[in-house]
């Protein structure tokens, strides 16, 4: 296998433009290759199967999607509140929201996830390890709400996401607006 981080990363990084614009059935090899520009072959190095490549796509974006760790201390050090819980919800949209290709690209793995069993299992390890790991964030910080209460906010996020992807309902309202809704009326008072 190929050792080139920056490499791999370029084709991902390519593989996550196919999947936004071309959605699943234009992810392939020789795709990645055209969309990256480099030389036929490549991908294939890199990536020898398609559940390669899907893993490391749902690596690549994990990478894309992480929150800035400055932000992350910044926000360590202040008392845990509804307030502090709607600031990280809101950084969570907001950078799913700028990185919108790779959004985009998750979406289309999750509509793929239901057709492919191979994309189920590597997708939904990913999901649910990062929901754990969500939940443990909170309570670690002393965040309000539980475990109940994170996947609440998984599941409003994703239609607020595709919402504000696709085609809009109330385009008027801003997405703050919405997910500070979100927080009062899904955290316990």
């Amino acid at each position: 296998m190929a050792r080139n981080e920056e490499r791999r990363r370029l084709l991902a990084d390519a593989g996550l433009r196919v999947l936004a614009t071309e959605g699943s059935r234009g992810l392939t090899h020789r795709a990645l290759d055209e969309a990256a520009a480099v030389p036929p072959g490549t991908t294939s190095n890199y990536f020898r199967t398609r559940r390669a490549l899907i893993d490391g796509l749902v690596h690549r974006i994990g990478e894309r999607l992480a929150p800035d760790p400055d932000d992350l201390e910044r926000r360590a050090s202040e008392p845990p509140s509804r307030a502090l819980f709607a600031e990280y919800v809101r950084d969570i949209v907001r950078r799913l929201t700028t990185n919108r290709e790779v959004t985009l690209a998750l979406f289309e793995l999750r509509l793929e996830s239901s057709r492919r069993p191979e994309v189920a299992a590597v997708l939904g390890a990913w999901l649910r390890a990062g929901f754990d790991g969500d939940v443990a964030f909170n309570e670690a910080a002393g965040l309000p709400g539980g475990r109940r209460e994170i996947a609440l906010f998984h599941y409003a996020i994703d239609g607020l996401l595709f919402d504000r992807l696709t085609t809009p309902l109330d385009a008027d309202t801003s997405t703050d607006e919405v997910v500070d809704a979100l927080v009062a009326g899904l955290l316990p008072r």
